[in-house]
């Protein structure tokens, strides 16, 4: 009878080499990443400026802001994914080139707009990706529970055994977002995690975010839907042109005249009758609306 050997992840034994240090939790309103002054270039094109933004342990905050505005760029910069042309960003209080690329995955996970695999992996397997990082630590002995859990969450159990590239986009969506549950690091970087959702699992992904921030983790997520942004973030940042045009609670930041300037669409902002949270409303059938220029000073 021959014996069977699994040959282990050439990922997870990348991250596990050498001695591995856990980090301890982050205290309540710790600040986990945080861009100074940050200049970020693609091309010959500058597509952040000056961006100073904080994001802390317990909080939501929503980035959000017409297309081409520079949000997924930020979310990138924040993840390390991508270098900053000057200014500075900071993971967990240390600039993030001081982090190796292994440290770096237990600090933060990331979503990216888009999930694809060449190879048809089953799901089980894809969420399972997200404990690499923990490979060589004892918080190895968690994987089975932390990609159970996950899967639990992100409402994908019913589906473990399926091929990931069999999924729908909605599905793949998330699946990807299970993985980077399992991953289980205290900063989560989520870009546009609904685009691809129905409504009901659009509330489902954004009240994840909610408990995760409860939990005590810092959830950075990048959305086009201001309804969502307003009911479920603590903060939103509201990008323009490459800067940050208002940064504060929905409430304060969600203002008619500078919503219908920075997306260049008239919009009402009312409060819901029920929890008073801003309802931002296009303003349509109105011949005479006049979309101002500029941002205000």
């Amino acid at each position: 009878m021959g014996v069977t050997t699994t040959r282990p992840n050439p990922l997870t034994r990348l991250l596990s080499r050498g001695r591995r240090t856990v980090p301890a939790r982050p205290l309540p309103g710790a600040a986990l990443a945080e861009a100074v002054d940050l200049h970020v270039r693609l091309g010959q094109r500058d597509v952040l400026a000056g961006i100073e933004l904080t994001a802390r342990t317990g909080e939501v905050l929503a980035l959000v802001g017409p297309n081409g505005a520079g949000k997924s760029t930020l979310l990138g910069a924040l993840a390390a994914d991508l270098p900053a042309a000057s200014g500075e960003v900071r993971i967990d209080g240390r600039p993030v080139g001081d982090w190796s690329a292994p440290d770096l995955a237990l600090r933060r996970s990331v979503l990216p707009q888009s999930a694809t695999l060449s190879f048809p992996f089953p799901v089980e397997d894809v969420v399972r990706m997200g404990r690499a990082p923990w490979a060589g630590t004892p918080c190895a002995e968690a994987d089975e529970e932390a990609v159970a859990t996950a899967m639990t969450a992100a409402e994908v159990t019913e589906f473990a055994a399926r091929p990931f590239s069999a999924l729908s986009g909605g599905e793949r969506a998330r699946v990807a977002l299970a993985r980077v549950l399992a991953q289980r690091a205290p900063l989560l970087l989520l870009d546009e995690p609904t685009a691809a959702l129905d409504l009901r699992h659009q509330e489902l992904v954004l009240r994840i975010c909610r408990e995760r921030a409860a939990a005590g983790d810092a959830v950075v997520v990048v959305l086009h839907d201001l309804g969502l942004a307003a009911a479920y973030a603590d903060r939103a940042a509201v990008l323009h042109d490459g800067r940050i045009a208002a940064d504060g609670p929905p409430a304060e930041v969600f203002e008619d005249g500078l919503l219908s300037r920075v997306y260049r669409q008239p919009v009402e902002v009312l409060p819901h009758p029920r929890t008073g949270a801003p309802l931002v409303v296009p303003v349509r059938a109105a011949d005479d609306a006049r979309i101002p220029d500029g941002l205000p000073s």
